[in-house]
């Protein structure tokens, strides 16, 4: 191993470590990170300061690598860290959501705890004595929010946040009160004893943004020289803001005209039935998950390992439901539990579901050929020989692949039986290229989070709730909801270049088992090593330019 090779992978380790411990919390399934034991997040002055400086370091010691002559996975392995760094520089100095966004210090506060209350059963001690030990950071943590918004917050993520708010401590004593039997006598006291601190600590957060709500005037958007900076820094797309809109328009206008065709098809087919209960939609979607495998395998898609975990559904726990506003309500488990079965957490079948989760109780392929595949690529990415390539870099590359298995199951067959199905199918591929158009406006400047909810709510359509927590999330995580499309656009692009490239050698089911496990790395980087063709890395590079924090104009921001 030649010496930058070896300081880079000494670098990345030691980045890695750090991320566990620094990386921000959010509504998201796919970007969860495994905590070291005994973490517990801050978000005080002195901790932003601290990681400042450690970022610093770690950007200056990347700076000194000299791989340029080195070969291509080893140049691919340093832009990836390259893309990390600037993930973690994004999120602290550019996007600055600590500063801006009330609804972030409730994800840093309760997520932690919704995400010990993911893996099933038994709550032995060290998980028991965790969910109460961040029970009593919630105080904390919003007193750390109330110094860092105070004159900074954006006034409509505030209100966003006191919508969440008004239900808040109530779902969080709900919630708690349901997991009490599920603990030991001892630990069971102090659960109350930290919930309603919580619980106060929440009403005077929720009173606090009420009474300094006119004060609140910080723009939603970060704006497009921040955005340009995470399109080509982090996430390193090959597009720019005008490319990508172009590419929601004309996603939408397909998936609308084939939308169209088939409900004239299959007009006077009756909707089909739902579930008869829970337990009903589990054991069909066992069956189907295991169908799905063999399909794939079959139809020379993809040859899945036999050990690899299953993803399945689950009834949901009581002490989970009154939360799930905090998380996909996904059991994704981690590097060091990859055996474990992933597990989706469904309420009983009814109408009222909102948008995905109904049309799972119709049907459970549907989620199985995107969350099923979440739960597949992670498990295989989390088996990659090379350790650098096990970690979440941006959400493009992750979810292009399972965007991108929606459709490859709907073009090899496997709705045929159920129009309904292959309906929602088109339809949630509507919705992805709406969002590339509502995530741009919101980072623009150009929508605002009514106006964002409101487009979701009359073109996909979809329930008003879940538009608003669309429209939210994507306010407070600029790139995500365009990251679907993106992906799946690059694929296409990728896999025909291949197969040209290979010829009657092509294999496709070769191509997505490359592709699932190095399912972590962004297209550009994939498409470099894969072919030889650099042309989407410098185009990144190229629309990046100089975007960095000097050419944005932007000082640090202050932390107290």
């Amino acid at each position: 191993m030649s010496s930058d090779k070896a300081k880079l992978a000494r670098i990345s380790e030691d980045f890695w470590k750090w991320r566990a411990s620094t990386q921000p919390d959010s509504y998201d399934d796919i970007t969860r990170v495994e905590r070291p034991t005994g973490w517990r997040p801050d978000w005080s002055p002195d901790a932003i300061i601290e990681r400042r400086q450690i970022l610093a370091d770690f950007a200056h010691r990347h700076s000194l690598l000299d791989l340029t002559d080195a070969p291509v996975p080893d140049q691919v392995d340093a832009a990836l860290l390259g893309s990390a760094l600037a993930r973690a520089h994004w999120e602290l100095e550019l996007l600055r959501d600590w500063r801006r966004n009330p609804c972030f210090y409730l994800d840093q506060a309760l997520v932690p705890i919704y995400n010990l209350l993911l893996a099933p059963p038994p709550f032995q001690d060290t998980r028991a004595h965790d969910v109460v030990a961040h029970l009593r950071c919630v105080p904390e943590l919003l007193a750390q929010a109330r110094h860092h918004l105070t004159g900074q917050a954006a006034g409509s993520l505030t209100q966003y946040a006191l919508r969440l708010l008004g239900t808040a401590d109530t779902a969080l004593g709900t919630a708690m009160a349901a997991l009490h039997p599920f603990l030991a006598t001892a630990q069971a006291a102090e659960l109350v004893t930290a919930t309603a601190a919580a619980q106060h600590a929440l009403v005077a957060y929720r009173e606090w943004l009420q009474e300094h709500l006119p004060t609140f005037t910080a723009t939603t958007s970060p704006g497009p020289q921040a955005l340009r900076y995470f399109l080509h820094r982090v996430a390193l797309l090959p597009y720019s803001v005008r490319q990508l809109r172009d590419m929601g328009r004309q996603e939408y206008a397909r998936a609308a005209a084939a939308e169209l065709l088939l409900r004239r098809r299959h007009q006077d087919l009756p909707e089909p039935p739902l579930a008869a209960d829970a337990a009903h939609q589990i054991e069909r979607q066992r069956t189907d998950e295991e169908d799905i495998r063999i399909f794939l395998r079959t139809e020379g898609i993809i040859d899945l390992p036999d050990d690899l975990r299953h993803y399945r559904n689950a009834p949901m726990p009581p002490y989970l439901e009154p939360l799930t506003w905090l998380g996909v309500p996904h059991y994704m488990a981690s590097p060091h539990r990859s055996d474990d079965d992933a597990l989706r957490y469904i309420r009983r079948p009814g109408s009222d579901l909102p948008y995905f989760q109904r049309a799972e109780a119709h049907d459970p392929r549907v989620g199985i050929i995107h969350e099923g595949i979440h739960a597949w690529q992670s498990a295989l990415s989390w088996r990659h020989p090379n350790r650098q390539r096990r970690h979440y870099y941006d959400s493009a590359a992750n979810e292009g692949i399972a965007f991108h298995g929606e459709e490859l199951m709907l073009q090899a067959e496997l709705f045929d039986d159920s129009p309904a199905s292959a309906l929602f199918v088109v339809n949630a591929m509507r919705l992805r290229a709406l969002r590339v158009e509502v995530d741009l406006g919101l980072a623009l400047g150009e929508l605002s989070l009514e106006q964002a909810a409101a487009r979701l709510t009359e073109y996909v359509p979809m329930d008003p709730g879940t538009a608003w927590e669309e429209a939210a999330f994507f306010a407070g995580h600029p790139g995500q909801g365009l990251s679907y499309l993106t992906g799946k656009i690059q694929i296409h692009a990728l896999l025909a270049d291949t197969a040209q490239r290979q010829g009657d050698s092509f294999r496709i089911d070769s191509f997505m088992g490359r592709l699932w496990r190095e399912g972590n790395v962004p297209f550009a980087l994939q498409r470099w090593e894969l072919l030889g063709d650099r042309d989407h890395v410098d185009a990144a590079r190229r629309l990046g330019g100089d975007c960095d924090a000097s050419a944005l104009g932007l000082a640090e921001a202050p932390v107290g």
